[in-house]
């Protein structure tokens, strides 16, 4: 008798970044749960590496939602004019000047690039996506409670958080990044604009608007704008109450955005407001930072349509997702075009997989142990959400459908029908990956045009019609499509 989805959920483990540990899953509320994470500031396309971490926060929303959670996943957009360096002008306002329309044409812009690759990558929508200007007044009354805790202090119509009053009569700040305050204290450099603060390591609530700064609002201290670190903890509190189960985000928030969220949140609420922090890791490419500045860098849309000079032929939604997924999302993933290969080749052995289920042929006996293999799948996402074990996992049963269709092993109805509804379950709700019919993009089709092609050259090789075999290869390189023989069959690249 098979397992139920929740019968698995004692088993599942987060690594916590707060602790530095794996931990038993137990959520503030049973079989309720709570996830915040850090979205997008939308002044440009969406990055490559930005859609890595989405991806992986996608799973791990979908697999609680699998072992039956209610889960409510609150996904910000920062389209405020912060500013989140040292410069006078925040990101959003400068795109703004430089394309010379609005600063919310900008926002607007660039929130539909943001939902429109992450439609294509297949992730499932969060259950609430606040904005930072819709909460201004929240962010407002949440900087007049931390200044009535004298937690904050006002200079000159902007507002810092006290970070060493702070770190001696509340709480240790660091403690997420293993930062201590005295070696902050030892490292700080002298900044411009940083004469008005007591202590170098405080940071800005609220920020009086210089003449130049368009986006402003107004408020008790002065017309101005929300500090960066605000937000997120206005609108996870707000949504999901002082204290909620999950705070996902990328690994360059830990520090100092993540830090001054957890300072910000127990201010107002008196307690840390957070229990298990996730942080994905970065993505390189061909082994090197992906850098606009290098020339080191790939969006979404080039590797989808193949209008790059980095890789040799287009890669769906779907591939680059399965590559996401081949390392687990605490893991720095590099980007090749090797790497990319790989998951398309996968891709296409799970969907083939996929399609033969139905056809297998029964028998009396199972030589398969379905339920042991079952049970290996939730083991490895109940590791912390290891997608790279799960997908192991899969092809080993992708290995088993090849078999018992070829004769070489058999399997009962039942365990069939299990078979089936499992890797369904995985492939589809749990990874994400979508359905090969019906959900097919331009470049799936072209993919499979091609494939169409080189299967009737490898017919026309093999009944020895070498001028039907050479006229394809011959009419597909005129196109640009160059085919590639080898020991693992026939690849292609377009150039």
């Amino acid at each position: 008798m098979s397992r139920t989805p929740e019968s698995y959920r004692d088993d599942l483990k987060i690594y916590n970044s707060l602790t530095g540990r794996k931990e038993k899953f137990e959520p503030l509320v049973p079989g309720h749960v709570g996830m915040y994470v850090c979205g997008p500031t939308v002044y440009s396309n969406v990055h490559l590496g930005n859609v890595r971490t989405f991806v992986s926060f996608d799973v791990v929303y979908r697999y609680l939602k699998h072992l039956g959670y209610k889960v409510r996943y609150v996904r910000n957009i920062t389209d405020a004019g912060h500013l989140e360096d040292d410069s006078d002008e925040d990101k959003i306002s400068k795109k703004a000047r430089l394309e010379k329309i609005e600063p919310m044409e900008i926002v607007q812009k660039y929130t539909i690039d943001f939902h429109r690759i992450l439609d294509k990558m297949n992730n499932l929508p969060p259950n609430i996506e606040p904005t930072a200007t819709g909460h201004i007044v929240e962010q407002i009354e949440a900087v007049k409670e931390i200044l009535n805790k004298g937690l904050a202090y006002e200079v000159n119509g902007s507002v810092y958080f006290d970070v060493i009053k702070y770190n001696r009569e509340v709480d240790r700040y660091g403690k997420l990044s293993g930062r201590k305050i005295e070696e902050l204290i030892a490292n700080t450099r002298d900044l411009e604009g940083q004469d008005e603060k007591r202590n170098p390591q405080d940071f800005a609530l609220w920020k009086k608007a210089k003449p130049q700064h368009i986006m402003r609002w107004p408020s008790p201290w002065s017309d101005g704008f929300p500090g960066w670190h605000l937000e997120c903890t206005v609108m996870s509190t707000k949504y999901l109450g002082e204290q909620f189960d999950i705070h996902g985000g990328g690994m360059d928030l830990k520090f100092p955005h993540h830090e001054c969220e957890i300072a910000q949140g127990k201010a107002l609420g008196g307690k840390d407001p957070v229990r298990y922090w996730m942080h994905a890791n970065m993505l390189t490419m061909n082994g090197r930072k992906m850098s606009k500045s290098t020339g080191n860098t790939i969006l979404p849309e080039e590797i989808f349509s193949g209008r790059n000079d980095k890789l040799s032929k287009p890669y769906s939604p779907a591939t680059v997702r399965l590559f996401f997924l081949m390392a687990q999302y605490r893991n720095v993933l590099d980007l090749s075009e090797e790497a990319l290969q790989a998951a398309e080749k996968g891709l296409r052995r799970l969907w083939e997989a996929w399609r033969k289920i139905d056809a297998l042929p029964v028998s009396d006996t199972s030589d398969w142990d379905v339920n042991a293999w079952r049970d290996s799948l939730y083991d490895a996402m109940n590791d912390d959400f290891n997608t790279p074990v799960t997908l192991a996992r899969l092809f080993d049963g992708a290995k088993a459908v090849q078999r018992i269709a070829a004769g070489q092993a058999h399997i009962t109805a039942g365990d069939k029908a299990l078979l089936r509804q499992t890797m369904e379950a995985f492939m589809f709700d749990i990874l994400g990956l979508p359905r090969q019919t019906g959900q097919a993009t331009g470049t799936q089709n072209l993919d499979g045009l091609i494939r169409l092609l080189i299967d009737l050259r490898n017919q026309a090789r093999q009944a020895k019609n070498w001028a039907l075999a050479d006229q394809i290869r011959d009419e597909l390189g005129r196109l640009g499509i160059v085919l590639k023989d080898g020991k693992d069959g026939t690849e292609y690249e377009i150039r």
